[in-house]
C-alpha cells in the first residue's frame, strides 16, 4: 500500500492506494482519509501515477464525454503531449494527450464510447 498527500480545489487529503495484481488495466482500491491533511507545499512537477511504478501508465478520462476520436493503435509509440483521443464535453472537443513518453499497451474504449469522470482509456507501457 502506497500513502499519498492528493490536493483538490486547496484542500490537501492523504490518500492511500493499494494495488491489486499485475493486470495492467486492473483498478487500484484507493481509501481517503475523511479529514484534510495540512496543506503542501505545491509541487514543481505533478507527482508519478502509481501505476507507473509497476511499469505501466493509466490514460483516465478527466470528465465525463463522449470519445470523438481514437488517434492511436495498440502498439503505437508516443511522446509526452502527443494527442491519445479526442473527447467532446459540453460542445467542446478536448485532445486527451499521453502522460508520458511509451508504448500503447491497450485502448480500452471505441469512437462513440460516452465515458465518465476517471474511466480507463487506454494503458502505456
Amino acid at each position: 500500500m502506497k500513502q499519498y498527500n492528493i490536493t483538490v480545489n486547496g484542500h490537501t487529503y492523504e490518500v492511500l492506494v493499494e494495488e491489486v495484481g499485475a493486470v495492467a488495466s486492473a483498478a487500484p482500491a484507493v481509501t481517503v482519509s475523511p479529514a484534510p491533511v495540512a496543506p503542501a507545499a505545491p509541487a514543481a512537477t505533478p507527482a508519478p501515477v502509481a501505476a507507473a511504478a509497476a511499469g505501466s501508465v493509466s490514460v483516465t478520462s478527466p470528465m465525463p464525454g463522449t470519445i470523438l476520436d481514437v488517434k492511436v493503435q495498440v502498439g503505437a509509440t508516443v511522446k509526452r503531449g502527443e494527442t491519445l483521443f479526442v473527447l467532446e464535453a459540453m460542445k467542446m472537443e478536448n485532445e486527451i494527450p499521453a502522460p508520458a513518453d511509451g508504448v500503447v499497451a491497450s485502448i480500452n474504449v471505441t469512437k462513440g464510447a460516452a465515458v465518465e469522470t476517471g474511466a480507463l482509456l487506454a494503458t502505456l507501457k
